[in-house]
């Protein structure tokens, strides 16, 4: 590799997507990884699933060691242009309103379903209490 190295758009990078001409984004650099695609330990279509965008957080999650780090440098074949690489967004989820249990209609449907036959096993021992006396 000589003092100057090569810039690639993430455009140009993509159409290396095949077994037989494989190139990966990894921390802004871009490697040609297709001699390594029979040798990988994690197999072929775990490299092409990586093709056509940073494959840096895949390439991270999966914790390599140094000497596959070490392994990298030959197959470094220039640099990607981050400006071509879209931004990632963040997810945010949707604001929900506060979900407060005590005024929900279920809340107070729970408490009649107590209530109500409570009411009427009192009025029942009013109504016998009353009449068995008169």
């Amino acid at each position: 590799m000589g003092s100057e190295t090569k810039v690639f758009t993430l455009a140009e990078v993509s159409e290396h997507n095949s077994p037989k001409d494989c190139w990966l984004v990894i921390d802004g650099k871009v490697y040609d990884v297709t001699k390594f695609l029979e040798d990988h330990p994690g197999g072929d279509e775990v490299l092409l699933s990586a093709t056509g965008k940073d494959a840096t957080d895949d390439f991270e999650d999966v914790g390599h060691s140094t000497t596959a780090r070490a392994m990298m440098d030959e197959m470094h074949v220039g640099n990607v242009d981050t400006a071509t690489i879209p931004v990632k967004t963040k997810y945010t989820p949707p604001k929900q309103p506060h979900y407060n249990q005590d005024k929900t209609p279920e809340f107070i449907i729970k408490i009649l379903q107590f209530l109500v036959p409570l009411l009427i096993l009192g009025l029942a021992f009013g109504v016998r209490f009353y009449t068995k006396s008169a």
